[in-house]
């Protein structure tokens, strides 16, 4: 039983059972305070939160800890310092690849004619041969023209239309490793050039190419090397 503010005796703790009146509720007592902090000892100096660590004296909490840093702190030296929060880009760095470019070369095919080269005057300049670049992998490739009844795969297929009448079967063969390339006449029969010259190579001779050099073969074929 409670008693209103006009001094009736009331059960109903909200309202006067007897005139109506709101019955104030009694204040709440203030949460009490700590003397001193549980985590640090600080004095609590009457207020909520510890001044040394931040511990919350009402609810009990303990201060948030500060992240530990296991090892030194890595160093970049000469670096702007906007760029050390960038993380290193986790993609592998692509290897070099040989690449042979196979052209219809006019300028050739002019000298094989005015050299009267074996069955120049049976060989006509193509009127459309679309530039095709090859990436050439493995350490040995085959130069020549696709046949399958005598076996014949070349990695570099002369062979697809318009072909070059002048190229052998299994003409020459490239040797590649990481840095070198090297070209090995096999005994074609209208022979292997580079770069214009009008010698053709030593057959069954690996003689050094490097990327930019051309390879010349049968009347009008240049293989043009090149690292991608």
């Amino acid at each position: 039983m409670v008693t209103c503010p006009d001094g009736h005796f009331s059960l109903s703790t909200d309202y006067c059972d007897q005139c109506g009146t709101q019955i104030e509720s009694p204040p709440r007592p203030e949460p009490a305070v700590a003397d001193r902090c549980p985590e640090c000892g600080t004095p609590g100096a009457g207020s909520r939160f510890c001044e040394g660590c931040g511990h919350d004296f009402v609810l009990g909490t303990p201060a948030r800890p500060e992240p530990t840093l296991i090892g030194p702190a890595p160093t970049l030296v000469g670096r702007p310092p906007e760029l050390a929060t960038i993380p290193p880009d986790p993609r592998p760095i692509p290897e070099l690849t040989w690449i042979a470019t196979v052209t219809a070369d006019r300028a050739f095919y002019e000298r094989v004619q005015a050299r009267n080269g074996p069955d120049a005057d049976q060989v006509a300049f193509p009127a459309y041969f679309p530039e095709r670049r090859i990436p050439l992998h493995g350490s040995d490739i085959l130069i020549g023209k696709h046949s399958v009844s005598q076996g014949v795969n070349p990695d570099i297929d002369l062979g697809i239309p318009p072909a070059d009448a002048g190229v052998s079967r299994a003409h020459a063969t490239l040797r590649l490793t990481r840095d070198t390339a090297t070209i090995t006449d096999l005994g074609s029969t209208n022979g292997t050039s580079l770069n214009d010259s009008e010698t053709d190579i030593p057959r069954d001779t690996a003689v050094p190419v490097h990327p930019g050099d051309r390879i010349h073969l049968g009347a009008w074929t240049t293989i043009t090397l090149s690292r991608g």
